[in-house]
């Protein structure tokens, strides 16, 4: 068996682990709805900004208003998620996959 063959089975034995498929489930459980939830906030904010151009411009405190702040919480949402998702990744998803990485480096020595 050359050493591409032996890297090979290695990978596709983790691939199989329930260990990979833990993996893939808690990332997709976490990125699916959050990607969804993000494209529907932001999809809100355009159909407004062209359909509800009234509400949109809609003065809150002097100059600001709801369009301007509906663009800046685009920002702060982007951010928000980014973090959660770190801290998410962090908890959830980076033991299992240290542990993926560990028993890899030891079957490819």
């Amino acid at each position: 068996m050359t050493t591409q063959e032996h890297d090979a089975s290695v990978y596709e034995t983790v691939r199989e682990s329930s260990e990979f498929q833990e993996l893939k489930r808690r990332f997709r459980a976490w990125t699916f709805p959050m990607t969804v939830a993000f494209l529907v906030w932001y999809l809100l904010y355009v159909v407004m900004s062209g359909w509800a151009r009234g509400f949109m411009a809609t003065k809150v405190l002097g100059d600001i208003n709801i369009g301007l702040i509906f663009g800046l919480l685009q920002f702060v949402s982007t951010f928000l998620i980014a973090w959660a998702y770190s801290r998410h990744a962090e908890k959830k998803l980076d033991p299992i996959a240290d542990k993926l990485r560990h028993e890899v480096e030891e079957k490819t020595k």
